[in-house]
């Protein structure tokens, strides 16, 4: 990780969804409720990610690393989709 920051290693879009990839697994052990906070700016990051990588390496990888998103914040997804269906049905 510090040679990443120094410049040692080139900043890639892969070597920044790799990144990005072990925040996720970090954050996943925590309790459900801990996860939505930083699950939620993890999933704003990602459209960004993946906007950089198509650009550099097409829509093949991009389609992989959506298949893996949706992989690992199937929980999270599955939160706050029934908190915007709660949030529907009240208004």
């Amino acid at each position: 990780m510090v040679l990443v920051l120094f410049g040692v290693v080139p900043w890639t879009p892969i070597v920044a969804l790799c990144l990005w990839a072990l925040a996720t697994m970090a954050l996943a052990p925590l309790p459900l409720r801990h996860q939505i906070g930083p699950g939620f700016a993890l999933l704003l990051v990602l459209p960004v990610l993946l906007i950089w990588t198509g650009r550099v390496y097409g829509p093949w990888p991009v389609v992989c690393a959506c298949a893996a998103a949706v992989s690992l914040f199937r929980k999270p997804l599955c939160v706050l989709a029934k908190r915007a269906q709660r949030w529907f049905r009240k208004s």
